[in-house]
């Protein structure tokens, strides 16, 4: 995804503002840049295939029904990697990503990496492995831990607390050079949820959660397909993680069934990272089809948890307009 992305979504391909971000970076320059956006404006024919799977789950009988402002939608066409098209519904939205962030720590894990601020280790494989395969949010804590210098534990001294949390911010400060607004990328994943300093932080900064936006979602995952979110060895690894059988049989919590993948045919690949909540049901996909078109699909539900249907539906309606 390179391009700077501000507002409610029509800059997020600003290409000479992330030329002018990137140009300061060194080696940043040839891995974190997608110049030749066709427009800063979504694309028409994309924006009306967008916005009639809205439709569609808006107009779903009783429970099915999914209003349009508990859905958000940003798709992004990869048929020219030099020029990719986009269209959204509500895509600059912020919205609790559920472990759809876990995609964020990734990035920012290689780009570390990368960078030599971090050393690999078997360790550090291994949690990015679980953490993105299996969502693990115990492997993230982890990764957190290890991108930021921080740890759970007791409560601290105010001074020591807001020591403590602007060391957490090391993600977002990564990230919002490059141009990445309505984002907040610096709390762990829990689930019975937090303690000690994570929750003493939680009651003393804003924001109180972690947040991501469909846009910067999309953006992300389309770097990530172009080679251009780190070296392409490093963006092969991401995609080796995210590589989802979507033909398998399903089982508890596997990421495909109730998400984009549930909508594949044979023939089809897929890349993805899932994030549900009790409140929340998202999906971040990367699709290619037959014969090698590949599509960013980010869907975020809220209020429809245990939807299972109607995130499949958006992804079929797109798919089949596409083919």
């Amino acid at each position: 995804m390179i391009l700077a992305l501000v507002g409610r979504g029509a800059l997020w391909w600003t290409v000479a503002a992330a030329w002018l971000v990137v140009a300061s970076c060194g080696a940043m320059a040839q891995s974190m840049s997608l110049a030749g956006m066709a427009s800063a404006e979504p694309d028409a024919r994309l924006k009306s295939w967008v916005d009639a799977a809205v439709a569609e789950a808006a107009a779903q009988p009783g429970k099915l029904r999914v209003p349009t402002n508990d859905i958000a939608v940003t798709l992004v066409d990869l048929d020219d990697p030099a020029a990719p098209r986009w269209a959204s519904h509500r895509g600059s939205e912020a919205i609790y990503p559920a472990s759809v962030v876990k995609l964020f720590y990734l990035v920012a894990a290689h780009r570390w990496l990368e960078e030599g601020k971090l050393a690999e280790s078997a360790e550090l494989d291994r949690a990015m492995r679980d953490m993105i395969v299996d969502s693990s949010n115990d492997a993230t804590h982890y990764v957190v831990d290890v991108l930021t210098g921080t740890t759970s534990g007791p409560e601290l001294a105010p001074d020591e607390l807001r020591a403590w949390h602007s060391k957490r911010g090391a993600v977002n400060r990564y990230f919002a050079p490059l141009g990445y607004t309505g984002i907040n990328c610096d709390k762990k994943p829990w689930g019975d949820g937090p303690y000690g300093r994570e929750s003493q932080a939680i009651r003393a900064f804003e924001p109180k959660r972690n947040m991501l936006t469909t846009d910067a979602t999309a953006r992300l995952m389309t770097e990530i397909a172009l080679d251009r979110a780190g070296t392409p060895a490093r963006c092969a690894r991401m995609r080796g993680l995210l590589s989802r059988d979507f033909t398998a049989a399903a089982t508890p919590e596997d990421q495909v069934h109730g998400f984009v993948g549930s909508a594949l045919t044979p023939g089809m690949k897929l890349w993805s990272k899932a994030g549900w909540t009790s409140q929340t049901r998202h999906d971040a996909a990367l699709v290619e089809l037959p014969g090698g078109h590949r599509v960013v699909l980010v869907v975020f539900t809220e209020n429809h948890a245990t939807d299972e249907q109607s995130i499949p539906r958006v992804a079929r309606s797109v798919l089949a307009r596409i083919r």
